[in-house]
């Protein structure tokens, strides 16, 4: 099935057009393509109809183009169906979904351009590495539209850090030694690179025992008139590859990414590459230049698939073809083959068009950075890929067909309905259950993961992830920067609780999209667009593909009703191994919009009437009440677009009219943890004036926020919100040193010691 070319470098032609479908099947597993059946059958065809077999570079380019990370097979057609919205409803929506990163009016002269991405598989294999290279795609997806990055976003999701060694199935690493692993990849990084990282969360479950998810998501910033398409513009128009040298590192990172993990997935290090912030740093100075001085036509980074996508995908997008010549490519080593060359995913490298005229003038700011940049190719009027290695040709394929690829309308079955919700017991000991929830690991301070960050540096931090008196802060809702020289800023926030998606996945992530809005509300920003990544398990499996389809639907019922578009986003599928799939994990990261910074909210008490915004229900389905108390719920909290948005329209609308000391969400917890997180920012305590029952105090209903005002305003504020016919009441007083809800009180000390250790206890 394989006959050596005679050619003076390595070259296969694979014989698929004699080759039976067991066959088919073995030449897919033998090159690591990742393709099934159908789609080797495809290609067969495709190469019967021109005659010829393909050489092994061609069916290698194919298996990164059809893989499920490139081409989204499994997940476009409810993505179109459901999430994919009517643009034009958002004006101030500039590019969304058909680039690298959704790109949104920020103001008259500037947009903000916006992504987030997965990283899982690499991070579960190598921990640092894979979190490092991830941060360094994110970077490259803003940086290719022209906009400068400014901030950096890392979701994370791990196993409970309390797991035993003897739990561990074979070849699994334990989520303590994973955790510290990527935390370290994104501090050096993020730090080295010079971009801060100021949002995230981190969960834990047990659910990703065997496969830890890894998100990571990028700001940027840049001028409207500089906004660079990821494509060409012109026939003719030269591709410049600038960046790092390309080696074997990353060789088949998206088919490995498209396939659950398995104990042979640690033999795959060499799908991970290796990322280098020292090149990034300067590499990112010149593009911007280069874009600034308008001496580019299009940009687009080097991500999955390397060179068999990039150059596909930018060609394709602007209706032309290219012709590439292969061995002008600078490589990290002798030896390589062809293929090797072609679908490499080594880092720190970007794919520029630029006219010919111009050509001369980049390549001199690339040698100012010290910056390879090398002319590889063309595009060309003739809508086909074609590739020659020193004078021979060794590809050529119509570029429709290489980027076309397949597409599935999976099939999904519901999972089998849960029992009658039990009766929900209150607690004996309230004091003690309240003790066991703030220590809980995901609601405990996550200062020991914040502090190895650099979240001020480029001084655009103007509400950071700590927020409070030094050595006593708290946690924000959401950070808030500021982009340019005047005083309106951006916010950003995550929002996702995998134990509501796993138990619901519609209404867990329609709660997802409440608390993504929540977040953005209470710092005082205008909720304007989101980008999402959704994490699941394997689409062939029609329980898993149910749980996709929930989200999706819950998740473009929100955005729609609320009305703010859905911009970017990912699909990373097969979390899953032979011992278990991940929960759902639907990542939501929402931007904001703050009119004047001067007038932003933080989350702390600094002495003044307390006030509850919203209605609390019996629903505790995933909360962590159910968790600590040992029992399962299934009624896992509603919401609704119409809803959600009476109440943000009327907060944002009550924040001009009263000056508010302090405001934050609840959400794990509900209310008693939500009023003890704004106790510790400022070591002030709390005083309820009437006693809770366990349902007010530890449900996680949604649409809620606890406001602290000026005493003398308090009624007014209320006032205000009834008037709208929105729930809003006077439950206590900030001030003193204990924590007093009536059912049970504490220093303020002894729950602070507890959320702040809650965590890294178990971290060396």
């Amino acid at each position: 099935m394989f006959r050596k070319v005679e050619v003076p470098f390595e070259l296969y032609e694979i014989d698929i057009l004699n080759a039976s479908d067991e066959e088919l099947l073995q030449i897919s597993e033998k090159m690591g393509l990742g393709l099934n059946l159908h789609e080797m059958r495809i290609i067969k065809e495709y190469f019967k109809k021109k005659g010829r077999n393909p050489f092994d570079i061609e069916l290698q380019s194919l298996g990164q183009a059809w893989s499920e990370h490139c081409c989204y097979k499994s997940s476009k057609y409810f993505l179109r169906s459901y999430l994919i919205d009517d643009y034009s409803r958002y004006p101030y929506v500039i590019s969304a979904i058909k680039e690298d990163a959704g790109v949104v009016e920020f103001d008259e002269e500037y947009a903000y351009v916006v992504k987030i991405e997965s990283h899982n598989h690499p991070s579960a294999i190598e921990p640092y590495g894979g979190a490092a290279t991830g941060i360094g795609g994110i970077i490259r997806d803003v940086l290719c539209m022209g906009a400068k990055p400014i901030a950096l976003i890392d979701p994370l999701f791990f196993a409970d850090l309390d797991v035993g060694y003897d739990e561990l199935p074979r070849g699994t690493r334990h989520p303590n030694y994973l955790l510290t692993g990527v935390v370290a990849g994104i501090r050096d990084y993020g730090n080295r690179v010079g971009i801060p990282t100021v949002s995230g969360c981190v969960f834990f479950d047990r659910g990703y025992l065997t496969n830890c998810i890894v998100n990571v998501g990028c700001l940027g910033i840049a001028k409207k008139d500089k906004i660079v398409p990821s494509r060409a513009r012109n026939v003719g128009d030269l591709f410049v590859l600038v960046g790092g040298k390309t080696g074997r590192d990353g060789i088949h990172g998206v088919t490995f990414a498209s396939a659950e993990l398995d104990e042979r997935s640690e033999e795959e290090r060499s799908a991970v590459q290796l990322g280098n912030p020292i090149v990034k740093e300067p590499l990112i100075h010149a593009c911007l230049e280069v874009t600034e001085k308008g001496l580019i036509t299009g940009m687009k980074d080097l991500g999955g698939g390397g060179l068999s996508c990039v150059i596909g995908e930018m060609a394709f997008a602007a209706g032309f073809g290219a012709e590439i010549h292969l061995d002008k490519v600078p490589l990290k080593e002798r030896g390589m083959a062809p293929w090797e060359i072609w679908v490499s995913e080594s880092q720190e490298r970007m794919m520029l068009t630029v006219k010919p005229e111009k050509v001369d003038e980049v390549l001199y700011v690339f040698q100012k950075w010290d910056i390879p940049a090398t002319v590889i190719g063309k595009t060309i009027d003739e809508k086909v890929l074609r590739i020659y290695y020193n004078g021979y040709k060794i590809y050529e394929m119509d570029i429709e067909f290489i980027v076309g690829a397949v597409e599935y309308c999976r099939t999904y079955a519901e999972r089998p309905k849960k029992a009658p919700e039990p009766e929900i017991p209150a607690p004996r000991d309230y004091l003690d259950i309240f003790m066991k929830m703030i220590s809980h690991p995901n609601v405990a301070s996550k200062e020991w993961v914040i502090r190895q960050y650099d979240h001020e540096v480029k001084a655009s931090t103007i509400l950071k992830p700590f927020q409070g008196k030094i050595n006593f802060e708290t946690h924000g809702d959401a950070a808030v920067l500021k982009p340019t020289e005047s005083y309106r800023g951006i916010a950003v926030t995550t929002a996702i609780n995998p134990w509501l998606t796993k138990t619901d996945p519609y209404w867990g992530t329609a709660s997802a999209f409440d608390e993504m809005v929540r977040n953005l509300v209470a710092v005082n920003s205008i909720p304007h667009s989101f980008v999402d990544c959704l994490n699941f398990g394997n689409p062939e499996k029609p329980e898993r593909m149910w749980e996709f389809v929930e989200s999706v639907k819950a998740l473009g019922w929100m955005a729609k009703g609320f009305g703010i578009p859905c911009v970017s986003g990912n699909v990373s599928f097969y979390n899953e191994t032979k011992y278990s799939a991940i929960p759902p994990t639907p990542t939501l990261l929402g931007v904001g919009i703050v009119e004047d910074i001067s007038n932003i909210n933080d989350s702390f008490f600094k002495g003044g009437a307390v006030l509850l915004v919203g209605k609390s229900k019996k629903e505790f389905g995933g909360s962590l009440y159910s968790k600590i108390m040992g029992f399962e719920s299934y009624e896992v909290p509603k919401t609704s677009p119409e809803k959600l948005r009476a109440y943000a329209n009327g907060l944002l609308e009550a924040f001009k009219n009263f000056r508010v000391k302090a405001c934050h969400d609840l959400s794990e917890g509900g209310l008693a943890v939500a009023v003890a997180e704004m106790c510790f920012g400022m070591d002030i305590g709390f005083e309820a004036i009437d006693s809770f029952d366990f349902v007010e105090l530890f449900c996680e209903s949604n649409t809620r926020w606890i406001v602290e005002v000026d005493e003398r305003i308090a009624e007014k504020f209320a006032s205000f919100l009834r008037g709208k016919g929105l729930e809003c009441r006077l439950i206590g007083y900030s001030g003193g040193e204990k924590i007093d809800f009536k059912k049970f009180e504490c220093e303020v000390s002894d729950a602070e010691k507890a959320w702040r250790n809650g965590m890294s206890r178990f971290l060396v």
